[in-house]
Parts: structure tokens; C-alpha cells; sequence
């Protein structure tokens, strides 16, 4: 079964309005990026029992810790980032969340073999400073970073060799990088994705669309994850206002938008929703 999430810092900075939303839409998890335009790893002690307590009144759950870990550069210093990922775990247990999502650091245009070797380290790393923990690591395939393209994500798995790494599949940054999902990305992948990202694009102009609108082959996807029994998150990453680097922006009127196109896809391929 599929479990509706999202980004809700998407809809808009101020949480009430945040859950507002996601209650209107019937969407019971959240994947905790920011709020209050601070990122999950700027909120202080204070802000974070505010969290926790709205998040409790309103029997909403966090899938996952949206952090950017791994999202410097290759040669930017690595051990204040450490320190990062570890407030990164304590939030994961602080949240009873089982998941951090994590990326495999920006690498220059055309040289991710030079930079092979530095990122296994760190990744290496990051893997070790959570063994032990209560999460299990998602690497997201984002567009720059060394796992961008389908070889250099399976590189990463089979590398690291680590059931505490596993894989958030997004459609839509894929078909940034020019790559077909389905076609050349997730039969090499799908051993290792417990958890998708849901946006769609254009490969034509780079253009972020809902679900099943674009290039993403996303439904061929959900069928395909269906039919393996996935029983996991479908996180809504609609960014169908602004684009950044970071993060996205949508509103609640477009984050409703994203979550009905995604409805009908599950409909389309006879699955059912864990709500």
C-alpha cells in the first residue's frame, strides 16, 4: 500500500497553515524540511517542542527528516557537516521518524570519477556515524550531486554495501539529467528504493509538473512498485511555483493540485492508499 507525504513547507512557511492543509487533504505525514522558513536543522529547542506538540494535537507523523545533508560541495569542509548530520539522528528519534533523507555531495560538471573515491569516504562516514541508530539513510538522486544518474546511484549502494542505506527514487530530478525513470533508471534501482519522491518534469524545457503530466513516467512506476508489493511513503515534492536549490515552493492551492494527480495515479494502478 501507498502512504501519502510531503514537503509542507511547500504549501507555506507558517506550520498551523502547514497542517491545516495536509488535514483538509486527508494526508496524515509530513517529511520535515522546514518551517517558519528556517530549515529542520535551524530549529532550536523551542521551536522543535512547537513542532512536536502541533504535530501530536493533529495526529500528523514525520516519514522523514528532510535534511540537506550531503548537499556541499565535494571539497567543502566535511567534518562541521558531520556534526550537522548527527542533530540530523537526534531529530529522526526526536520525531520517531525512520528515515533521513541525504545526498552524495556536489561534484564539478563532467569529473564524478576524479571525485569517486572522496565521496565513498564520506558517505562511508555518514553510514558509520549511524550505525546503531534507529534510521535507516535515504539517498536522493538530485541533479549535480555524484548519485545524479542511475550508474553512479547503484555505484553508491553497491559501495557503501550497507542495509542503512537505501534510496528516495525522485522521477522528476531524473528526467533533469535527461534520464527516462522507468526506462534506464528503475530496474537497476529498484532493489534498493524504500521511499519516492513524487514530482514529475519536462525534459524538453526543465519544467516541473504534476504527477503524470511530464516525462517521469511516474505511473509506470507506481504500477511497477505495486506490483513488487512496495508498501511505503509516496512523498509529495510538487515545487509547481518556484524551483530552488534547496527546496521548492507550491502553495496549498497547487500542493492540492499535486496530491489529486497523484490520487489518480494510484487509482489508475489499481492501488490502494494507507491513509
Amino acid at each position: 500500500m501507498f502512504t501519502l507525504s510531503g514537503f509542507a513547507d511547500e504549501i507555506a512557511p507558517e506550520l498551523e497553515v502547514q497542517l491545516d492543509t495536509l488535514a483538509r487533504l486527508n494526508i496524515g505525514h509530513l517529511e520535515l524540511r522546514g518551517v517558519w522558513n528556517k530549515g529542520v536543522l535551524a530549529l532550536d529547542d523551542h521551536d522543535l517542542a512547537r513542532v512536536k506538540s502541533a504535530l501530536a494535537d493533529r495526529a500528523i507523523r514525520v516519514s522523514a527528516i528532510g535534511s540537506p545533508i550531503g548537499k556541499i560541495k565535494i571539497d567543502d569542509p566535511f567534518e562541521p557537516h558531520l556534526d550537522a548530520f548527527a542533530h540530523a539522528l537526534d531529530l529522526a528519534e526526536y520525531f520517531d521518524c525512520a528515515y533521513v533523507r541525504l545526498f552524495s555531495f556536489f561534484v564539478p560538471e563532467g569529473e564524478a570519477a576524479r571525485y569517486r573515491d572522496e565521496v565513498m569516504r564520506r558517505m562511508q562516514a555518514l553510514v558509520a556515524a549511524a550505525r546503531g541508530r534507529p534510521v535507516t539513510l535515504l539517498h536522493e538522486n538530485e541533479r549535480h550531486i555524484y548519485g545524479d544518474i542511475p550508474e553512479r546511484c547503484l555505484d553508491l549502494f553497491e559501495t557503501i554495501a550497507s542495509p542503512q542505506l537505501r534510496m528516495t527514487f525522485d522521477p522528476a530530478n531524473f528526467v533533469m539529467c535527461g534520464v527516462r525513470p522507468y526506462d534506464e533508471a528503475y530496474a537497476l534501482l529498484a532493489d534498493h528504493i524504500v521511499y519516492m519522491h513524487i514530482k514529475d518534469g519536462v525534459m524538453a524545457d526543465q519544467r516541473v509538473v504534476p504527477a503524470g503530466q511530464g516525462d517521469g513516467q511516474v505511473k509506470q512506476i507506481l504500477a511497477a512498485l505495486h506490483e513488487k508489493g512496495y508498501d511505503g511513503f509516496l512523498s509529495l515534492e510538487p515545487h509547481l511555483a518556484v524551483v530552488g536549490d534547496f527546496s521548492g515552493f507550491s502553495g496549498p492551492e497547487l500542493f492540492a493540485t499535486a496530491a489529486r494527480a497523484l490520487r489518480g495515479l494510484i487509482a489508475e494502478v489499481g492501488a490502494a492508499e494507507r491513509r
